[in-house]
């Protein structure tokens, strides 16, 4: 994974191209990225931020603006909910694809080479200069259907 110190410097030349001004804010929200596995929407990460710095003002319209501004510029990806958001995790890791949980919301991060090699394939057969892609299996998870089958 890229060198913090590396993601601060990419991150001040983003925010100086932006015309924005590099805050304290920002970098928090970044550093907490950065540290933290998973998946967030901006509030959960609202929520986050405000117990691990108490004393910092971080608003929700700068964890929007900002991580529009992280994805825009590929640090971290997002994944859509529909009408429900977008969660958003640090992009700069290692390729994965996610199994998403309709009930419970849970993700899950897999790879597979089988499942990389056959959509390169794809994009050979077609002509296609796949560059990157996205991948989210969608259904319920292992304990949303136990705790289905033991409601019933």
């Amino acid at each position: 994974m890229i060198d913090y110190s590396v993601l601060i410097e990419k991150f001040k030349s983003i925010i100086k191209e932006n015309g924005l001004k590099f805050t304290k804010q920002r970098e928090l929200i970044l550093k907490f990225l950065y540290e933290h596995e998973g998946h967030f929407t901006p509030e959960e990460l609202n929520g986050e931020l405000r117990k691990i710095y108490p004393d910092e003002n971080i608003g929700i319209a700068t964890i929007y603006r900002t991580l529009t501004l992280l994805e825009e510029s590929g640090i971290v990806t997002s994944i859509s909910f529909g009408t429900q958001g977008k969660k958003y995790e640090f992009g700069l890791k290692k390729h994965h694809d996610h199994l998403v949980c309709i009930q419970c919301g849970g993700i899950t991060e897999f790879y597979d080479e089988t499942i990389e090699k056959r959509q390169q394939e794809i994009a050979d057969n077609f002509n296609f200069q796949m560059t990157d892609h996205i991948m989210k299996i969608i259904g319920i998870c292992e304990t949303c259907q136990k705790n289905k089958r033991e409601k019933v």
